[in-house]
């Protein structure tokens, strides 16, 4: 199997110095928009298969009202995100150490009205997920549509990434976060890059 390149929009150099000096870093035109197509199309297609992700074993949470749907072998073009991711994660580990083996994700569906509340994702430590991503994938998204991504880097300061088509928002899993609640049907796939120690 050939490796899998990098996108031309992908500055690793780019990337490596704002997690270093941020814990954060933006991707933007990530991918060809015939991509983009597909994958927006794959997505919507399979909308009636996501489920609650605040219901978790039985239990409600408050704290999150999006839906969500794991993405496995037979959704092949989300799959090509994930090898992408896979193949950075290789570039991550050389310049951080992180020891990263895995990548786990799910398409994420925020319709009107709904949110996900202060968290972190990787609380004192107590999973593998080392880095966060979140991939915009709607073909469209106007500023007043809500559905930001609201930050704290590694320095403590406060940072709103909007939900622009196309866009890639990478960071620590360890840093607080919430998705404030969104105006318009918000799409993305949400994936974290796993690893069995987290050395930042």
């Amino acid at each position: 199997m050939d490796a899998i390149q990098l996108p031309k929009s992908w500055n690793v150099d780019q990337i490596i110095e704002d997690l270093d000096q941020h814990g954060f870093t933006v991707i933007d035109n990530a991918y060809p928009l015939n991509y983009v197509h597909a994958l927006v199309k794959e997505c919507t297609a399979n909308l009636k298969l996501f489920r609650d992700a605040a219901i978790q074993s039985g239990v409600v949470s408050q704290i999150r009202s999006d839906h969500i749907l794991w993405i496995n072998d037979e959704l092949k073009i989300a799959q090509q995100h994930i090898e992408t991711l896979t193949a950075l994660s290789q570039d991550l580990n050389r310049n951080f150490y992180l020891g990263i083996k895995e990548v786990e994700a799910h398409f994420a569906c925020y319709n009107a009205g709904e949110y996900y509340a202060l968290h972190r994702d990787n609380p004192q430590k107590k999973n593998d997920r080392v880095i966060s991503t979140v991939y915009y994938l709607h073909e469209d998204w106007q500023e007043d549509w809500g559905g930001e991504l609201h930050l704290q880097d590694k320095n403590e300061q406060w940072h709103i990434i909007q939900p622009k088509p196309n866009r890639i928002a990478l960071f620590q899993s360890d840093l607080l976060h919430e998705v404030i609640q969104a105006k318009h049907q918000r799409l993305s796939i949400t994936a974290w890059l796993r690893s069995g120690q987290n050395l930042f």
